[in-house]
């Protein structure tokens, strides 16, 4: 062969045809469209099994496990079960209803604070606030217990809320962002107006981080009701329990049937759905905005 031999110019990869482009945005969302399915029968099959098993007679549950349709709706389990977990899930209301009236409270003054208001070592001051986020919580277990136990608050609620109300360190992240995020126009003018720094926080910033606050209270609420570590630590008496505590540790004294303890349940996530659908709105608005900057 000859040394004199050109080599071929290589040819030119034609571009992806129009088609071949829509063919590859299907299949990419045909993909992503299967992967969502999957996860969501992956999380809604045991929400559906349990609400199925709670309208199932013991009998029926016994002859199908497995059935996702009852063979006969039996709707008094309901009526069952509220009236075996009444107590607890009014302890679980006042407990959540003090754990977001008192984070809100806290949180959004200290957020204010680090936001608005200028003085000496307030960056450093919040950098420690964020830093206590990364101590489990288990960690501070022993050393709360037995302070708790010194002073006489274990087997009260008082260890249930304290500490959270009083440490409110994500809700003073979110909120302190979304004051940030306010036009310092709005300061300067309700000062010239003479409103009181109190005044600009109550009136004029915080009806404007509604979405914010929405959000800190359904996360508090959220963590508050579904609270079982702190119960099962220092609630000793049973009239003191709350109902997670009482679907994981009294399920055979109170609820004789599986059929009674999945209505239990049932009922037990009813309020975290319907306080999630009110905020739903201002809840994305509040992450959106605040978690983002």
């Amino acid at each position: 062969m000859s040394t004199e031999a050109q080599l071929a110019p290589p040819k030119a990869i034609p571009a992806p045809s129009a088609a071949d482009a829509h063919a590859a945005r299907f299949v990419a969302r045909g993909a992503r469209w299967i992967f969502m399915l999957v996860l969501a029968i992956a999380f809604a099959t045991p929400l559906l099994w349990m609400l199925a098993t709670s309208l199932k007679s013991e009998t029926d549950l016994s002859a199908h496990t497995l059935s996702l349709i009852p063979q006969h709706f039996v709707w008094s389990n309901y009526g069952q079960a509220f009236t075996a977990i009444s107590p607890f899930l009014w302890n679980s209301v006042q407990l959540a209803v003090i754990n977001v009236v008192g984070v809100l409270v806290i949180s959004s003054i200290a957020a204010y604070a680090f936001a608005r208001l200028e003085f000496a070592g307030r960056d450093i001051a919040f950098f420690f606030v964020l830093a206590t986020a990364i101590i489990p919580s288990i960690v501070l277990l022993i050393p709360q217990y037995i302070i708790f136990q010194r002073i006489g608050w274990v087997d009260t609620q008082l260890p249930l809320w304290v500490p959270r109300v009083m440490t409110p360190v994500f809700g003073t992240f979110l909120l302190r962002q979304a004051f940030m995020g306010l036009p310092r126009e709005l300061d300067d003018a309700a000062k010239i107006d003479g409103v009181s720094i109190f005044g600009i926080y109550w009136r004029i910033l915080l009806p404007q981080v509604r979405p914010a606050v929405a959000a800190v209270a359904v996360f508090t609420f959220i963590e508050s009701w579904n609270d079982l570590f702190g119960p099962l630590i220092f609630i000793n008496s049973t009239n003191l329990a709350t109902l997670p505590l009482a679907l994981a540790q009294f399920s055979g004294q109170y609820f004789s049937t599986t059929t009674l303890l999945m209505a239990a349940s049932a009922i037990s996530i009813l309020p975290v759905i319907v306080v999630f659908l009110l905020a739903q709105r201002y809840f994305v608005q509040g992450i959106a905005a605040s978690g983002l900057r």
